[in-house]
């Protein structure tokens, strides 16, 4: 029987991600929202509208406009549009960004420290392997549920 709880499980993770981005939250006075989108849009350059955001990040379209607002309005990111589609606003991160985005690899590296604390290469190896395959199995799910 598949037990759900397994899902009640992540509770403590996001308990430690949080815990391992404060610093770097509060050191910039920025909310972990916009930490999130400052380090999505470092990692992920090719979706940079908030759109991309909103549809892979899972995040709700008010935090993500709230969010991208206050990192303009300091200066993280800059909102463009391409020439060739004036209707689509494209984000770009500023150099004053570097730093955050540095100290946000810095957090997330000493969160996956915890959390797989105790394996080995193979057994992180695996459970990528098992969380992209959960993964697809949702992506294929919504897909055909549309």
């Amino acid at each position: 029987m598949f037990a759900l709880n397994i899902w009640e499980r992540q509770i403590p993770v996001k308990a430690v991600y949080a815990d391992c981005v404060e610093w770097v939250c509060k050191k910039y006075g920025i909310a972990r929202s916009e930490l999130d989108i400052l380090m999505f849009l470092a990692n992920n350059p090719e979706y940079n509208t908030a759109a991309d955001i909103v549809e892979i990040k899972h995040m709700t379209k008010s935090h993500v406009s709230t969010s991208v607002q206050n990192l303009e309005k300091n200066g993280y990111i800059t909102k463009y549009r391409s020439p060739g589609n004036q209707k689509t606003i494209h984000l770009s991160l500023c150099e004053k960004s570097e730093e955050v985005i540095n100290n946000g690899k810095k957090a997330l590296e000493a969160f996956g420290e915890i959390l797989f604390g105790g394996m080995t290469k193979e057994e992180t190896a695996e459970f990528w392997r098992l969380v992209e395959r959960m993964q697809k199995n949702m992506r294929e799910y919504l897909e055909v549920k549309k």
